[in-house]
This record gives structure tokens, C-alpha cells and sequence, in this order.
């Protein structure tokens, strides 16, 4: 019993993804182009192949993609393609009638296309003529659709010329949105995919893409994108071979990713962007005579012809190897690794050349903007850090901590494994090998200072900013500036160490056993105040040692310190608001009650513990009215007051915003100069 098959069922089990919605188009075009071979072989030159957009007479209404200056385009509906091939001979049509036909097998054809033409149009209709046996012309025309399947036209128009019209009608509004738009960019899809057809010997028969508005050739493409076709090579994996067609082009049709094209039936199945995946293919590269150009190269092989899937968009090859090491299976690995490794052979000069650029950009970055990595900058080029010149400085930050991070972890392994060692007889080799490891960690110590003391250059440039006049003559609020010092509304027991910045004001500052932020001293565990006065800064310390309580030390008498930070340029200090006497006012709140450190272990009682106010604001004519009250004494430089206030046992300092930023960046100084960091 013959079997029946249901061409409506073919068609929606028929995969066509919408990323691919040319593709019905692309098919009809290779038919066009075998038929052109059909007739004239080795002659390409008589071949004419014509593609018509045909659009609605209906104007576009989405112009988010239309481009200044340019009109919206009008929805394509359909495709006309039109050869002067063989045309539908009756051999032809038996094989167009027959599903799965293996007519053209040997050209790695499926007989599965005119299935993809019924997936993204409603109908299909075909107008050709042929030579019959006797030497004359015979017409054909027919309609074709899932819902008439073939229907044949008795009404032919007499055969002018031998060849075909194929007019693919109805395109369906998923692909039609998701399909290229412009005659242009639709001419370099065509191209690309049937760029064999343009390299191969002989070359392709003259094919034009036009619409009403413009045409394209797509000849010429070859010329304008082509500086000229690389050794043509092949490669061995695991007996099977595969040839490579490299080109140089001018500029990428679509842009300046190095490609590989993985190819079937003469024909492009995958695109696949190897950009870093050889060290030094990045974008364009150079050649000897110092032009530019995009490397794409062509893969094809009898091995992927037989393997490639029926709707062409995809092959039926194991992505990985297997498992089992003796089983010989080629996997889509396999061959991306050798052919990978013949791109970097053939492209040895490019790429020596794009390597050194990468090199030297990255020293650049690290000598100018993140010079932590200078120390293991020797140890991470090993690890194949190979960067794109023209990378921005974000992802060539995010690039080499990410291969600090490897190095790191690899520092620590190794450090387990030679360490591990120590405690029994060492063996041959032991003391060079744990002299590597001591060199790698103190390389990696040296950069973690590297990167402390370029994070404060930063917060020192951040602080600047700050307080200096903004593009509007507004000057920042005192908030922000307070969070750069330390997070507003938070203590040390919320924090870590890393999250204050004190040390602009005071190195000794880092040295505390409690620290809150905008909190009130309700809320403090060392000050046991009723009081809802919030001091902007506010720390305790043990003098003379940095030793915390919750270590069992004896207590020395503890200290406090007070930071007010006003606006930058505020002019308005006064009896009722001066800072100087709010940072008294806490001193004296925090002396009143119960002072406990951070831990809740009581301080012994004190009336007299040290205190250090520190007012950070412009010295505005207020500002140095209320120093001047105080019976503060300038600074040498006139930047700045200090004094010392007797009965409440308290040093008061006032900072202006510009001496504190120069007074942190002198101490600092030696440091960012070691680094070679700009020091102002």
C-alpha cells in the first residue's frame, strides 16, 4: 500500500526561524543559479538572474528604523525571481511534484525549499519555458500553495525566452517584520549567502536586486567588498576533509566581525563571529601594506553537505566530542579547532601585528589609568591577554581583573600544594618552586597596594570635583561630599573599613572602634544619650593603639572625634548655626552618659577624654567670623584655622575644602608618584 503524504502537514513541521526569514528567497535564487549552470555550464557570463522586491502600495506607519532624512520604507509582500535557465522541464517538474525528491542530490539539494517558500508565503506561482526534445519552446505555468497544492495554468502565454519566473506571493506578517528592508542590505544577504557561486571558477551569472526606488548588482558587490581571496587551504579532522575560502574584504557587509561561514551544498547554513577566539582577531586588522580589512572565511566539505539539516539552517553534528576517547566521532568542535588554528597560520603577519597593538594599549591603560596591574602585568600576558586596540577602557578594566582573579586563584592552589609539602622531606625541585610562589604572591601584594593607593588618587579627583562650581554655578551639596567620606545613615557595624574615605581628613581616623554617619545619639551604642542631635561624623578611638576593646586589652582612655561638613561656599554661620559649637555641643553629649564601645563593654568614666572637632567649610566671611569667635588661630598657608578649646579639653580644626584636598594629596604624594599617578 502506497503511502500518502500531506503536504499541509509537511509544511507545519517544516522549522524556518524567524532570524531567517530570507531564506524561502535565498532558495529560489540557488534554484535560479543551477538552472543558469544547467543550460550554460562553464559560460556563467550568459546567465541573467533578476530579484524584484515588490512592496505595498501601502505607506509604512512604523519609522523607528527609518533613518533621518530617508522616507519609511513600504511593507515588502513578495519576491519575483526571474533566469533565463533551463527552465521547469518535464524531469523538473516531477521532481517539483515530488516531496523529499532526490533530483540534484549530488549538488547537496534536499527537494525541501519550495516546502520553506509555503512557511513564510501564502502562495507561490511559477511561469517557465523550456526546450522540449524536438528543439522548440514549450510553456509552463502553475500555482502553488498549501491549500491547492500544485494547480495548473491550461491558459500558457507563449515562451519568448527560455528560463523561469518564480513569484513568491503573500509574505506572512512574522517574517515580513523580522526580514532585512532596504534593496541594499537584502542585495548583501543574497550575496553572502551565494558568495560560493561568485568564487567559485567561472564565477556567477549577472544577478540584479532591484525595487522601484534602486537596484543593486550583486557582481559588484564582489568588487566592493573584496580586496582579494587568501590561500585557499584545507584541513584534516579525524580523516574527513574540509577546504577553506578565506577573502579580505573591504568592509564587512554587515559590520567588522571576523566571520566563519560553514557551508553546505554550495551554499551558507551558519554564520558563526570568531572575534578573540584566535588571539589577535579582533574587528579589522592590517595587512603589510598597512590597509584594513575583515577577515570572513568559507568552510565546506562532502562531511557537512551529508550531515546538513533538511531545512538548511542548521547541521546534525554533536556540538562537543565525545566522552568516550575512543570513539571517532567529528564534532562541530573538532573542526572549529582545527580550522580555528589554520586562520591563525594563515593570518601569522595580521595577527603578530593586531597583538602588538593590543599589547601596547594595554600597557597604555595600565600605565595611565590602573597601574594596580602593573606588577603582575609580566604574569597576566601569559594567561593570553590579547585585547582589541580599540577597546574601551570599562571592558579592558573588567578584562584584566577577571584575569587577575585567574591568577589569584591559581597563586592560591599552588600555594596549597607547596605549602602542603613542607611538613615532610621536600622533594627535588621544592625550594624553586616555592620561590615561584613567594614571587607571584609578593607580585600580587604589590598590586593590592597598587590598586589602594590608585583608589584614593580616584576618591581624591571625586572630592574635587565636589567642590568645585558645576556647569549651571551651583556648588555640590554637603551630603554628597559626606558620603564620600562615609555612607550618610549608616555605623561601622553596617560597613566595613573600606567604606569610609577618613583618611582625607585624618590617616588616624582609620584607627576606630566606632564610627556612625548621620545618626542621632540616640541611636549610638558608645554615647548611652537620650539626645536626637545628629552629628555628621562621630568615632571613638582608643589612643595610642588601634587595638579594639572586643580583644581583651585593657582600656586606655578613649578619644572622640567629631566631623561637621558644610556646603561648599555657604556664607551663612552664625550664633545659631555654628558649627564649631555643635561639634562642642556633642563632645560634651557623648562625655554626659554611659559611653559603652561598639561591643556594649563599658569605657571607664571620664570627664576628660580627649576630643578632636573637625569642621570641614569654606572660609566664607561667616565661617571665619565664628573662628575668630572661637579665638582659632590661622593656619600658615591662610587655608585654614585650629586652636584648642580649654575648659571642654577639645583641639578644634577647621579645613577648607581646598586645603583639605591638597593636605591629603601631599601626604599622599610619594605614593601616587611610585605609581606614576598625576599628583594634582
Amino acid at each position: 500500500m502506497a503511502l500518502t503524504t500531506s503536504l499541509a502537514g509537511r509544511v507545519r513541521n517544516t522549522s524556518l526561524p524567524k532570524s531567517h526569514a530570507l531564506l524561502p528567497l535565498l532558495e529560489a535564487v540557488v534554484n535560479a543559479i543551477q538552472a543558469i549552470d544547467a543550460r550554460f555550464g562553464d559560460n556563467t557570463e550568459s546567465g541573467r538572474l533578476r530579484i524584484k522586491i515588490r512592496r505595498s502600495p501601502q505607506e509604512a506607519l512604523d519609522f523607528s528604523h527609518t533613518s533621518p532624512g530617508r522616507a519609511a520604507l513600504k511593507p515588502i509582500v513578495g519576491f519575483t525571481v526571474e533566469d533565463n535557465g533551463v527552465g521547469f522541464t518535464p524531469e523538473n517538474m516531477r521532481s517539483f511534484e515530488t516531496l523529499d525528491s532526490d533530483h540534484k542530490a549530488d549538488m547537496g539539494c534536499r527537494g525541501v525549499g519550495r516546502l520553506l517558500w509555503l512557511k513564510a508565503f501564502d502562495r507561490v506561482s511559477v511561469r517557465s519555458a523550456y526546450e522540449n526534445e524536438a528543439g522548440r519552446l514549450d510553456g509552463r505555468q502553475f500555482r502553488f500553495s498549501v491549500q491547492g497544492e500544485v494547480e495548473l495554468d491550461p491558459e500558457v502565454e507563449p515562451p519568448a525566452e527560455v528560463g523561469a519566473v518564480v513569484s513568491l506571493d503573500g509574505f506572512k506578517k512574522p517574517y515580513q517584520q523580522s526580514a532585512l528592508k532596504s534593496v541594499e542590505a537584502i542585495a548583501r544577504e543574497v550575496f553572502e549567502h551565494c558568495i560560493w557561486y561568485f568564487l567559485r571558477p567561472g564565477g556567477a551569472p549577472h544577478i540584479m536586486v532591484a525595487d522601484d526606488d534602486g537596484a543593486v548588482s550583486l557582481n559588484s558587490l564582489l568588487y566592493d567588498f573584496v580586496y582579494s581571496d587568501l590561500q585557499r587551504t584545507s584541513i584534516d579532522v579525524k580523516g574527513e576533509r574540509f577546504d577553506m575560502v578565506s577573502l579580505r574584504l573591504k568592509s564587512s557587509p554587515r559590520n567588522h566581525a571576523p566571520r566563519l561561514y560553514w557551508c553546505a551544498a554550495n551554499r551558507v547554513v551558519l554564520e558563526e563571529n570568531i572575534t578573540s577566539k584566535v588571539p589577535g582577531l579582533y574587528g579589522r586588522l592590517k595587512d603589510s601594506d598597512s590597509s584594513a580589512f575583515t577577515y570572513v572565511c568559507y568552510l565546506s566539505s562532502d562531511f557537512l553537505d551529508s550531515h546538513v539539516r533538511a531545512d538548511r539552517t542548521a547541521f546534525d553534528i554533536s556540538e562537543q566530542a565525545p566522552s568516550a576517547p575512543l570513539i571517532e566521532d567529528v564534532s562541530m568542535d573538532d573542526i572549529r579547532e582545527s580550522a580555528l588554528k589554520e586562520v591563525e597560520r594563515i593570518l601569522a603577519g595580521p595577527l603578530s601585528a593586531a597583538r602588538e597593538e593590543g599589547k601596547a594599549r594595554v600597557h597604555e591603560f595600565v600605565s595611565n589609568r590602573a597601574p594596580r596591574y602593573r606588577p603582575v602585568l609580566s604574569r597576566l600576558e601569559p594567561l593570553g591577554v590579547t585585547v582589541d586596540p580599540s577597546i574601551k577602557d570599562q571592558e579592558l578594566e573588567l578584562l584584566l581583573h577577571s584575569n587577575l582573579q585567574k591568577l589569584e586563584a591559581s597563586a592560591l592552589a599552588e600555594g596549597h600544594a607547596v605549602l602542603s609539602q613542607g611538613n615532610s622531606a621536600p622533594p627535588e625541585g621544592y625550594d624553586d618552586r616555592l620561590a615561584r610562589y613567594l614571587n607571584t604572591v609578593t607580585d600580587i601584594n604589590q598590586s593590592d597596594l597598587a590598586a589602594y593607593v590608585s583608589r584614593r588618587r580616584a576618591i581624591l579627583d571625586v572630592l574635587q570635583r565636589l567642590v568645585e562650581v558645576d556647569g549651571q554655578g551651583r556648588y555640590s551639596r554637603e551630603d554628597a561630599i559626606h558620603s564620600l567620606l562615609m555612607p550618610m545613615r549608616t555605623d561601622s557595624n553596617e560597613v566595613g573599613n573600606d567604606a569610609s574615605n577618613l583618611w582625607i581628613i585624618d590617616e588616624r581616623l582609620a584607627f576606630h572602634d566606632y564610627l556612625a554617619s548621620d545618626k542621632t545619639l540616640k541611636s549610638m551604642p558608645i554615647t548611652g544619650s537620650d539626645s536626637t542631635r545628629e552629628p555628621d561624623l562621630l568615632a571613638t578611638r582608643l589612643v595610642g593603639s588601634p587595638v579594639l576593646a572586643s580583644e581583651g586589652q585593657s582600656l586606655p582612655l578613649p578619644s572622640i572625634v567629631v566631623v561637621e561638613v558644610k556646603r561648599p561656599m555657604r556664607n551663612d554661620a552664625s550664633e545659631d548655626k555654628d558649627p564649631i559649637q555643635q561639634c562642642l555641643d556633642y563632645v560634651k553629649r557623648v562625655r554626659a552618659g554611659g559611653v559603652k564601645t561598639a561591643l556594649g563593654r563599658p569605657i571607664p568614666p571620664t570627664r576628660e577624654a580627649p576630643a578632636f572637632c573637625y569642621v570641614l567649610a569654606d572660609l566664607t566671611k561667616t565661617m571665619v567670623d565664628r573662628c575668630e569667635y572661637a579665638t582659632l588661630r590661622p593656619t600658615h598657608d591662610g587655608m585654614g584655622y585650629f586652636g584648642f578649646n580649654e575648659p571642654l579639653k577639645a583641639y578644634i580644626e577647621v579645613v577648607s575644602f581646598d586645603r583639605l584636598v591638597n593636605a591629603a594629596t601631599e601626604r599622599n604624594r610619594a605614593f601616587f608618584d611610585k605609581l606614576g599617578l598625576p599628583s594634582s
